[in-house]
């Protein structure tokens, strides 16, 4: 037997891990999207419209930042690498989870400190390089309520928690992550995005060629470290952002 095949069979006797949301023609999404810009499963072919054969085929028109999804530097970065652009070997990564959940407990506009990520590194050890550094809140457990997604308050604005500009600049220019993602809607916390006039962490995450994956779920499944990330999507040439299905293999 390829050893290949022997490592496949380990990994299945591990734990695997779904880490992004089912889609529904209603899923929440982001207000801004026009109207008709989601249509999920519409019928191109029905039964019994092919004489001779028995099939039916859907057309799915979405929007690339629709539910777990990826964000690729062209989404903010003019000329920047779209998403199929990202080979597989870049897709399938260590998987370091810092904990916030308790912290967004007591303040839903909690933004993820630097003080967070020295308590991560003196329990569980240095960030290492190469790896995906996802930011759990449990923000997840509010899907598929978009309402609770979103928090919006008598005034309009938003409320969920995010990263800071320190945090990320420390994770990707110190510790050289490859990417990073989080269960809200943003990389930046919207109370803190409605401050500085615009959407600064996520801008800066793309501008440094890395990509993210927004709106996870199930990040209190899997550990501090020791995981493994897959991420996978269709490859649209061109496309700057696309639903994704992300998973995690976690050790022994």
């Amino acid at each position: 037997m390829s050893t290949l095949w022997q490592t496949l069979e380990e990994l299945k006797g591990h734990t695997w891990v779904e880490l992004s949301h089912e889609l529904y023609q209603d899923s929440p999404a982001w207000s801004g999207f026009p109207d008709g810009a989601i249509e999920l499963n519409k019928t191109c072919i029905d039964w019994g419209e092919c004489e001779g054969m028995e099939f039916k085929i859907y057309t799915q028109k979405f929007v690339g930042q629709f539910g777990t999804h990826i964000d690729a530097p062209a989404h903010f970065i003019r000329d920047g690498r779209p998403a199929g652009d990202f080979g597989v070997k870049d897709l399938c990564l260590p998987l370091v989870v810092i904990d916030v959940s308790d912290k967004v407990k007591e303040n839903i506009d909690y933004e993820l400190k630097m003080s967070d990520i020295e308590e991560f590194e003196a329990k569980y050890g240095k960030i290492p390089a190469g790896c995906f550094v996802a930011m759990r809140t449990d923000w997840c457990k509010r899907w598929p309520d978009g309402d609770k997604m979103t928090m919006a308050d008598e005034t309009g604005q938003e409320h969920y928690p995010g990263w800071t500009m320190d945090t990320l600049k420390f994770l990707i220019e110190e510790r050289g992550v490859a990417a990073v993602g989080h269960e809200p809607f943003d990389t930046d916390a919207a109370v803190g995005s409605a401050a500085a006039g615009d959407i600064q962490c996520e801008r800066y995450v793309l501008a440094q060629d890395k990509f993210q994956i927004e709106v996870m779920d199930n990040l209190d499944q899997v550990p501090p470290t020791g995981a493994i990330i897959f991420v996978a999507f269709p490859r649209i040439m061109e496309a700057n952002g696309m639903p994704a299905r992300v998973w995690a293999i976690l050790p022994d």
